[in-house]
């Protein structure tokens, strides 16, 4: 039976390729590194600025939600390395390492798309709260596009919720047949 060798031969060069995603994660560790980089520079020019400045409330917090957006970025970030990793390439053998994430191994493609979403939708609401915190200097317009960007954001992830509920109830409708996918 040379087919069914050539068959195996093949799948198993499918099943390897997971690693060609390897490469991505690194790249997004990178991010993450030049993400906690700028974070840093940020905290670091803003708090020199406290004792020589008379610094509004109005200022402080523009700079926390600057803050928040970096560490959601790179939260966001982190979850789809790890979430990603694990769902697509390889389980990390982390058993018994106390500083495990709780939710690490439990996040499959379908929640990490709601937590994405979800994510970017926190970002888009802080981006827009900057906005609307610095209004007399904000062009109308531009906030007009923040809050329909924002907006397309909400609805996107109603739809994705809606989707994966569709998609649960499709599949406990229908019992799964392994012969059938052979």
């Amino acid at each position: 039976m040379p087919t069914k060798r050539y068959e195996e031969i093949f799948e198993q060069s499918l099943f390897r390729s997971r690693w060609l995603m390897a490469p991505f994660y690194i790249g997004l560790v990178i991010a993450l590194v030049v993400l906690m980089i700028t974070f840093g520079k940020e905290v670091v020019e803003e708090t020199s600025k406290v004792l020589t400045m008379d610094l509004q409330e109005n200022t402080v917090v523009l700079w926390l939600l600057t803050l928040i957006d970096m560490s959601l970025a790179g939260n966001l970030t982190l979850m789809v390395v790890f979430a990603g990793y694990e769902n697509f390439v390889s389980r990390m053998d982390l058993e018994g390492n106390p500083d495990k994430p709780v939710w690490m191994g439990r996040v499959d493609f379908s929640n990490m798309k709601l937590k994405l979403i979800a994510s970017i939708i926190a970002i888009s609401v802080i981006h827009l709260l900057k906005s609307f915190m610095s209004i007399e200097s904000v062009d109308k317009s531009n906030l007009v596009w923040l809050m329909e960007l924002h907006g397309m954001f909400l609805v996107s992830g109603i739809v994705l919720v809606f989707m994966d509920w569709l998609g649960e109830k499709g599949s406990q409708n229908k019992p799964i047949d392994e012969a059938e996918h052979r």
